[in-house]
Protein backbone atom coordinates (compact mmCIF):
# COMPACT_ATOMS: atom_id res chain seq x y z
CA UNK A 1 0.00 0.00 0.00
CA UNK A 2 2.84 2.36 0.87
CA UNK A 3 4.52 1.77 -2.50
CA UNK A 4 1.25 2.43 -4.32
CA UNK A 5 0.83 5.76 -2.53
CA UNK A 6 4.43 6.71 -3.29
CA UNK A 7 3.95 5.91 -6.97
CA UNK A 8 0.81 8.02 -7.08
CA UNK A 9 2.59 10.97 -5.48
CA UNK A 10 5.43 10.61 -7.98
CA UNK A 11 2.94 10.70 -10.88
CA UNK A 12 1.32 13.85 -9.53
CA UNK A 13 4.71 15.51 -9.05
CA UNK A 14 5.63 14.73 -12.65
CA UNK A 15 2.46 16.47 -13.83
CA UNK A 16 3.01 19.66 -11.86
CA UNK A 17 5.67 21.27 -14.14
CA UNK A 18 3.42 20.76 -17.18
CA UNK A 19 0.30 22.23 -15.56
CA UNK A 20 -0.71 25.70 -16.74
CA UNK A 21 0.05 28.51 -14.33
CA UNK A 22 -3.15 30.04 -12.98
CA UNK A 23 -2.64 33.03 -10.71
CA UNK A 24 -4.70 36.04 -9.80
CA UNK A 25 -3.77 39.41 -11.17
CA UNK A 26 -4.89 42.98 -10.75
CA UNK A 27 -6.17 45.80 -12.92
CA UNK A 28 -3.79 48.61 -13.72
CA UNK A 29 -5.74 50.49 -16.37
CA UNK A 30 -9.21 50.81 -17.79
CA UNK A 31 -9.76 52.91 -20.91
CA UNK A 32 -12.74 52.85 -23.22
CA UNK A 33 -13.83 49.29 -23.92
CA UNK A 34 -10.76 47.51 -22.56
CA UNK A 35 -9.24 46.65 -19.22
CA UNK A 36 -5.53 46.05 -18.66
CA UNK A 37 -4.25 43.65 -16.02
CA UNK A 38 -0.91 42.30 -14.83
CA UNK A 39 -0.09 39.04 -13.09
CA UNK A 40 -2.44 36.91 -15.20
CA UNK A 41 -1.10 34.01 -17.27
CA UNK A 42 -4.18 33.45 -19.42
CA UNK A 43 -4.14 32.62 -23.16
CA UNK A 44 -6.03 34.68 -25.72
CA UNK A 45 -9.64 33.56 -25.65
CA UNK A 46 -9.43 32.62 -21.97
CA UNK A 47 -11.84 34.04 -19.44
CA UNK A 48 -11.42 35.92 -16.18
CA UNK A 49 -13.59 37.22 -13.38
CA UNK A 50 -12.98 40.85 -12.47
CA UNK A 51 -13.93 41.90 -8.93
CA UNK A 52 -15.86 45.17 -8.73
CA UNK A 53 -17.73 47.02 -6.03
CA UNK A 54 -20.96 45.67 -7.58
CA UNK A 55 -19.80 42.05 -7.72
CA UNK A 56 -17.93 40.08 -10.35
CA UNK A 57 -18.06 40.58 -14.09
CA UNK A 58 -16.76 38.22 -16.75
CA UNK A 59 -14.12 39.31 -19.23
CA UNK A 60 -12.26 37.63 -22.06
CA UNK A 61 -8.58 37.94 -22.93
CA UNK A 62 -8.29 39.57 -26.36
CA UNK A 63 -4.57 40.37 -26.45
CA UNK A 64 -1.43 41.09 -24.50
CA UNK A 65 1.71 43.24 -24.66
CA UNK A 66 4.66 42.20 -22.50
CA UNK A 67 3.29 41.53 -19.02
CA UNK A 68 0.05 43.42 -19.66
CA UNK A 69 -3.06 41.42 -20.54
CA UNK A 70 -5.93 43.10 -22.41
CA UNK A 71 -9.42 42.14 -21.27
CA UNK A 72 -12.76 42.81 -22.93
CA UNK A 73 -15.67 42.78 -20.45
CA UNK A 74 -18.83 40.92 -21.39
CA UNK A 75 -21.05 43.56 -19.79
CA UNK A 76 -20.98 47.21 -18.80
CA UNK A 77 -18.10 48.13 -16.51
CA UNK A 78 -19.23 49.49 -13.14
CA UNK A 79 -17.36 49.67 -9.86
CA UNK A 80 -13.92 49.11 -11.39
CA UNK A 81 -11.03 50.62 -9.42
CA UNK A 82 -7.25 50.37 -9.83
CA UNK A 83 -5.97 47.14 -8.30
CA UNK A 84 -9.25 45.25 -8.72
CA UNK A 85 -8.64 41.50 -8.49
CA UNK A 86 -8.63 39.50 -11.71
CA UNK A 87 -9.22 35.76 -11.26
CA UNK A 88 -8.55 33.51 -14.27
CA UNK A 89 -11.01 30.72 -14.96
CA UNK A 90 -9.36 27.40 -15.74
CA UNK A 91 -12.26 25.69 -17.50
CA UNK A 92 -13.68 26.37 -20.95
CA UNK A 93 -17.12 27.89 -20.95
CA UNK A 94 -18.76 25.88 -23.72
CA UNK A 95 -22.25 26.60 -25.00
CA UNK A 96 -25.02 24.29 -23.82
CA UNK A 97 -26.67 22.64 -26.84
CA UNK A 98 -29.51 20.18 -27.27
CA UNK A 99 -33.04 19.71 -28.53
CA UNK A 100 -34.21 21.68 -25.50
CA UNK A 101 -33.20 24.86 -27.36
CA UNK A 102 -35.98 24.47 -29.91
CA UNK A 103 -38.66 27.10 -29.48
CA UNK A 104 -36.48 29.24 -27.21
CA UNK A 105 -34.91 32.69 -27.38
CA UNK A 106 -31.46 32.91 -25.79
CA UNK A 107 -28.60 35.38 -25.44
CA UNK A 108 -24.99 34.92 -26.45
CA UNK A 109 -24.25 32.87 -23.32
CA UNK A 110 -27.16 30.50 -23.90
CA UNK A 111 -29.27 32.06 -21.13
CA UNK A 112 -33.03 32.32 -21.83
CA UNK A 113 -34.55 35.67 -22.75
CA UNK A 114 -38.13 34.48 -23.25
CA UNK A 115 -39.10 34.04 -19.60
CA UNK A 116 -39.93 30.34 -20.04
CA UNK A 117 -37.56 29.12 -17.36
CA UNK A 118 -34.07 27.62 -17.48
CA UNK A 119 -32.83 25.52 -20.38
CA UNK A 120 -31.40 22.21 -19.25
CA UNK A 121 -29.10 20.88 -21.97
CA UNK A 122 -26.79 17.98 -21.18
CA UNK A 123 -24.19 18.66 -23.89
CA UNK A 124 -21.77 21.52 -24.38
CA UNK A 125 -20.03 22.63 -27.54
CA UNK A 126 -17.07 24.91 -28.15
CA UNK A 127 -17.72 28.27 -29.81
CA UNK A 128 -14.52 27.83 -31.83
CA UNK A 129 -14.35 24.20 -33.01
CA UNK A 130 -11.64 22.97 -35.39
CA UNK A 131 -12.44 23.37 -39.10
CA UNK A 132 -13.98 20.52 -41.08
CA UNK A 133 -11.80 18.71 -43.57
CA UNK A 134 -13.10 20.05 -46.92
CA UNK A 135 -12.62 16.67 -48.58
CA UNK A 136 -15.15 15.03 -46.24
CA UNK A 137 -17.99 17.45 -47.03
CA UNK A 138 -20.91 16.36 -49.17
CA UNK A 139 -21.34 18.27 -52.43
CA UNK A 140 -24.10 20.85 -52.85
CA UNK A 141 -26.39 18.98 -55.25
CA UNK A 142 -29.85 19.01 -53.65
CA UNK A 143 -32.23 21.99 -53.53
CA UNK A 144 -33.68 23.40 -50.33
CA UNK A 145 -37.18 24.85 -50.33
CA UNK A 146 -36.90 28.15 -48.44
CA UNK A 147 -40.63 28.86 -48.66
CA UNK A 148 -40.30 31.82 -51.06
CA UNK A 149 -41.40 30.97 -54.62
CA UNK A 150 -39.33 33.70 -56.27
CA UNK A 151 -36.15 32.33 -54.68
CA UNK A 152 -37.05 28.69 -55.30
CA UNK A 153 -37.76 29.37 -58.98
CA UNK A 154 -35.18 31.93 -60.07
CA UNK A 155 -32.44 31.69 -57.43
CA UNK A 156 -32.71 28.08 -56.29
CA UNK A 157 -30.74 27.48 -53.09
CA UNK A 158 -28.89 24.21 -52.56
CA UNK A 159 -28.56 22.41 -49.25
CA UNK A 160 -25.28 23.54 -47.73
CA UNK A 161 -25.03 26.71 -49.77
CA UNK A 162 -24.08 30.05 -48.24
CA UNK A 163 -25.77 33.21 -49.49
CA UNK A 164 -25.53 36.93 -48.77
CA UNK A 165 -28.45 39.36 -48.57
CA UNK A 166 -27.07 42.79 -49.46
CA UNK A 167 -29.36 45.75 -48.84
CA UNK A 168 -29.69 48.95 -46.88
CA UNK A 169 -31.49 49.38 -43.60
CA UNK A 170 -35.27 49.18 -43.52
CA UNK A 171 -35.88 47.56 -46.90
CA UNK A 172 -37.24 44.22 -45.65
CA UNK A 173 -34.35 41.87 -44.92
CA UNK A 174 -35.86 40.78 -41.60
CA UNK A 175 -39.27 40.27 -43.23
CA UNK A 176 -37.69 38.03 -45.88
CA UNK A 177 -35.93 36.04 -43.15
CA UNK A 178 -39.25 35.62 -41.39
CA UNK A 179 -40.83 34.31 -44.61
CA UNK A 180 -38.04 31.75 -44.90
CA UNK A 181 -38.46 30.68 -41.29
CA UNK A 182 -42.19 30.12 -41.78
CA UNK A 183 -42.05 28.37 -45.14
CA UNK A 184 -38.81 26.40 -45.30
CA UNK A 185 -38.72 22.61 -45.38
CA UNK A 186 -35.55 22.56 -43.28
CA UNK A 187 -35.76 20.52 -40.08
CA UNK A 188 -34.42 23.31 -37.85
CA UNK A 189 -34.09 27.08 -38.25
CA UNK A 190 -31.45 28.99 -36.28
CA UNK A 191 -31.76 32.78 -36.29
CA UNK A 192 -28.99 35.05 -35.06
CA UNK A 193 -30.12 38.64 -34.42
CA UNK A 194 -26.78 40.42 -33.99
CA UNK A 195 -26.59 44.13 -33.25
CA UNK A 196 -30.29 44.71 -33.84
CA UNK A 197 -32.28 47.28 -31.90
CA UNK A 198 -34.20 45.77 -29.01
CA UNK A 199 -37.50 46.81 -30.58
CA UNK A 200 -36.65 44.96 -33.79
CA UNK A 201 -35.75 41.80 -31.87
CA UNK A 202 -39.15 41.77 -30.17
CA UNK A 203 -41.00 42.52 -33.42
CA UNK A 204 -39.22 39.69 -35.24
CA UNK A 205 -40.09 37.16 -32.55
CA UNK A 206 -43.65 38.24 -31.80
CA UNK A 207 -44.91 39.69 -35.09
CA UNK A 208 -42.95 37.94 -37.84
CA UNK A 209 -42.80 34.44 -36.32
CA UNK A 210 -45.90 32.56 -35.24
CA UNK A 211 -45.98 30.24 -32.23
CA UNK A 212 -45.89 27.24 -34.59
CA UNK A 213 -42.86 28.64 -36.43
CA UNK A 214 -40.94 29.07 -33.19
CA UNK A 215 -41.34 25.39 -32.30
CA UNK A 216 -38.65 24.37 -34.78
CA UNK A 217 -36.55 27.53 -34.44
CA UNK A 218 -33.85 28.76 -32.09
CA UNK A 219 -33.34 32.52 -31.83
CA UNK A 220 -30.06 33.95 -30.53
CA UNK A 221 -30.30 37.66 -29.74
CA UNK A 222 -27.38 39.98 -29.04
CA UNK A 223 -28.88 43.48 -29.40
CA UNK A 224 -26.99 46.65 -30.20
CA UNK A 225 -26.79 47.70 -26.54
CA UNK A 226 -24.71 44.65 -25.57
CA UNK A 227 -20.92 44.73 -25.52
CA UNK A 228 -18.99 44.01 -28.74
CA UNK A 229 -17.75 40.79 -27.14
CA UNK A 230 -21.33 39.58 -26.65
CA UNK A 231 -22.21 40.46 -30.25
CA UNK A 232 -19.27 38.38 -31.44
CA UNK A 233 -20.24 35.49 -29.19
CA UNK A 234 -23.90 35.78 -30.22
CA UNK A 235 -23.05 35.19 -33.87
CA UNK A 236 -20.70 32.34 -33.00
CA UNK A 237 -23.33 30.82 -30.69
CA UNK A 238 -25.89 30.75 -33.52
CA UNK A 239 -23.42 28.91 -35.76
CA UNK A 240 -22.51 26.51 -32.93
CA UNK A 241 -26.15 25.59 -32.39
CA UNK A 242 -26.61 25.06 -36.13
CA UNK A 243 -23.55 22.78 -36.13
CA UNK A 244 -25.03 20.70 -33.32
CA UNK A 245 -28.24 20.01 -35.24
CA UNK A 246 -26.29 19.35 -38.45
CA UNK A 247 -24.23 16.75 -36.60
CA UNK A 248 -27.52 15.06 -35.63
CA UNK A 249 -28.22 14.50 -39.33
CA UNK A 250 -30.71 17.37 -39.73
CA UNK A 251 -30.97 20.01 -42.43
CA UNK A 252 -30.56 23.42 -40.82
CA UNK A 253 -31.41 26.86 -42.17
CA UNK A 254 -29.12 29.43 -40.54
CA UNK A 255 -30.14 33.11 -40.77
CA UNK A 256 -27.67 35.68 -39.44
CA UNK A 257 -28.73 39.33 -39.28
CA UNK A 258 -26.25 40.77 -39.72
CA UNK A 259 -22.72 39.78 -40.71
CA UNK A 260 -21.84 43.46 -41.01
CA UNK A 261 -22.45 44.03 -37.32
CA UNK A 262 -20.33 40.98 -36.50
CA UNK A 263 -17.48 42.63 -38.40
CA UNK A 264 -18.16 45.94 -36.64
CA UNK A 265 -18.00 44.26 -33.23
CA UNK A 266 -14.59 42.75 -34.04
CA UNK A 267 -13.46 46.15 -35.32
CA UNK A 268 -14.41 47.78 -32.02
CA UNK A 269 -12.43 45.21 -30.07
CA UNK A 270 -9.38 45.23 -32.34
CA UNK A 271 -9.09 49.01 -32.50
CA UNK A 272 -9.53 49.27 -28.74
CA UNK A 273 -6.45 47.11 -28.13
CA UNK A 274 -4.35 48.95 -30.69
CA UNK A 275 -4.64 46.90 -33.88
CA UNK A 276 -4.02 49.18 -36.88
CA UNK A 277 -6.94 49.87 -39.23
CA UNK A 278 -6.73 48.66 -42.82
CA UNK A 279 -9.40 48.60 -45.55
CA UNK A 280 -12.26 51.00 -44.74
CA UNK A 281 -11.13 51.19 -41.13
CA UNK A 282 -11.40 47.44 -40.53
CA UNK A 283 -8.30 45.85 -38.94
CA UNK A 284 -6.75 42.68 -40.42
CA UNK A 285 -8.29 40.41 -37.75
CA UNK A 286 -11.76 41.09 -39.19
CA UNK A 287 -10.75 39.61 -42.54
CA UNK A 288 -9.46 36.52 -40.74
CA UNK A 289 -12.58 36.03 -38.61
CA UNK A 290 -15.15 36.43 -41.39
CA UNK A 291 -14.09 33.43 -43.52
CA UNK A 292 -13.52 31.35 -40.40
CA UNK A 293 -17.13 32.00 -39.36
CA UNK A 294 -18.71 31.54 -42.80
CA UNK A 295 -16.81 28.32 -43.55
CA UNK A 296 -18.34 26.65 -40.49
CA UNK A 297 -21.66 26.45 -42.37
CA UNK A 298 -22.25 24.15 -45.31
CA UNK A 299 -22.66 20.42 -45.68
CA UNK A 300 -21.21 17.95 -43.23
CA UNK A 301 -20.06 14.42 -43.90
CA UNK A 302 -22.22 11.69 -45.44
CA UNK A 303 -23.59 10.81 -41.98
CA UNK A 304 -24.36 14.43 -41.10
CA UNK A 305 -26.90 16.94 -42.30
CA UNK A 306 -26.40 20.39 -43.76
CA UNK A 307 -26.33 24.06 -42.82
CA UNK A 308 -27.76 26.37 -45.48
CA UNK A 309 -26.83 29.89 -44.41
CA UNK A 310 -28.10 33.36 -45.27
CA UNK A 311 -26.05 36.32 -44.01
CA UNK A 312 -27.42 39.84 -44.27
CA UNK A 313 -24.96 42.61 -45.08
CA UNK A 314 -25.77 46.32 -44.81
CA UNK A 315 -24.25 48.26 -47.67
Amino acid sequence: MTLAIADKIKQLQDQIPNAPAISSGKLIRGVGLTLEAVGCQVPIGGRCLVQTSHGQIEAEVVGFSGDVTYLMPAESVKGIVPGSRVQPLSHENGLAVGDELLGRVIDANGEPLDGKGPIKCKQKASLTPPPINPLTRKPVNQPLDVGVRAINTVLTVGKGQRMGLFAGSGVGKSVLMGMMTRGTTADVVVVGLIGERGREVKEFIQDILTAEDREKAVVVAAPADTSPLMRLKGCEAAVTIAEYFRDQGKDVLLLVDSLTRYAMAQREIALAIGEPPATKGYPPSVFAKLPALVERAGNGTEQQGSITAFYTCVD
